[in-house]
């Protein structure tokens, strides 16, 4: 680095510029410009030097020159209904993890299905120029608050279905609900029955046919809430019914499954001796302290952000992303829940 990078360390507390960087690398300021922007024809090696030097004076950046330069905020903004974050936690880590390495932050703003909040929330991420917009729901079939039609930037769906010229990421239900099924089956139950949510959310219905599916004749499905509450009661229900018991019980979400093992135990019956159990989200909070712990389909929820962020890149670039529907694989996680250790 020689004179220049000495004569920038001897002035401790001053926020270097853009001329700094250039003459400790012993470069022009429009080289060591391009060099930090990828821009220009500036050689691998020079490129390399003139960012290693920036970061070892402690050199940032002016963002608003550099978006006036690039055309790019280099933010991007998550709008969601998830209040609590159940779901737009793990998938905003996965969209981050996308974009950090590439500079681009992301505001994340939660509308509670609002339509004047989500209205708001469009125009502050509009004024700040963000470069794109993901937007994520707590269902697939939930339409956005606000017309995100007409954008003049791009717009990503994960776990929630856009348009068709949009991309839109989603998880594979029926494949995790086959997981389930096959994972029981495989353990020798057979008479299966298959508690889960509201009827009108697409993700049950989704659900309950891959389950029927591979059910066969003795499949029978009950719908209710997404809650330990319907857990509890559907189990009462059964129970009082008379009808035969199940072998296991595929639950539509780990919250069902957590009320379906409570009340099961109310009832007398042990898990997984008398009744195994599966659920559905792998809900860290609930399955793991579940007792026993959960067997669960884990949708992977980090990963389908990831991608999404990745689609969101390509789009602020200019590059292709394929339109449409994207289901990506959910996995199993076994717990004890069905007879493993």
């Amino acid at each position: 680095m020689g004179q220049g990078s000495s004569s920038v360390s001897e002035e401790p507390g001053r926020r270097r510029t853009i001329r700094d960087v250039a003459k400790a690398a012993g470069v022009s300021i429009a080289t060591a410009s391009n060099a930090l922007n990828g821009m220009g024809r500036t050689n691998a090696e020079t490129r390399e030097r003139v960012r290693r030097i920036a970061d070892e004076i402690g050199f940032r950046p002016n963002a608003l020159a550099r978006s006036l330069l690039t055309r790019r905020s280099h933010s991007i903004g998550i709008i969601t209904n998830d209040t609590y974050g159940r779901l737009t936690l793990p998938m905003s880590a996965g969209v981050s993890e996308a974009l950090v390495d590439h500079g681009v932050s992301a505001f994340l703003c939660a509308t509670n299905n609002d339509p004047r909040l989500a209205q708001l929330h469009l125009e502050a991420l509009l004024d700040k120029q963000v470069d794109g917009i993901i937007f994520t729901a707590t269902r697939l079939d939930l339409t956005p608050p606000v017309d995100l039609t007409r954008l003049p930037i791009p717009v990503v769906y994960a776990f929630a279905i856009g348009p068709e010229t949009a991309p839109t990421f989603i998880p594979d239900d029926a494949q995790g609900a086959r997981l389930a099924v096959r994972h029981l089956q495989e353990r020798g139950y057979r008479r299966i029955l298959h508690i889960t949510g509201q009827e009108d959310y697409l993700a049950a219905r989704l659900r309950a046919e891959a389950y029927r599916d591979l059910a066969g004749e003795q499949a029978e499905v009950m719908f209710g809430a997404w809650s330990e509450e319907w857990g509890h009661e559907a189990v009462r229900r059964l129970i009082s019914s008379g009808r035969p018991r199940p072998e296991a019980i595929f639950c539509g979400s780990d919250e069902i499954a957590r009320g379906v093992i409570d009340s099961l135990r109310d009832h007398g019956l042990k898990v997984p001796e008398d009744v195994a159990v599966v659920g559905f989200d792998n809900w860290q909070v609930v399955a793991a302290q579940t007792r026993p712990p959960l067997t669960t389909v884990d949708m992977e929820l980090k990963e389908l952000g990831r991608r999404a962020g990745l689609a969101m890149l390509d789009l602020t670039r200019g590059l292709p992303v394929a339109p449409g529907i994207t289901r990506l694989p959910c996995s199993l996680v076994t717990r004890r829940s069905c007879g493993l250790a």
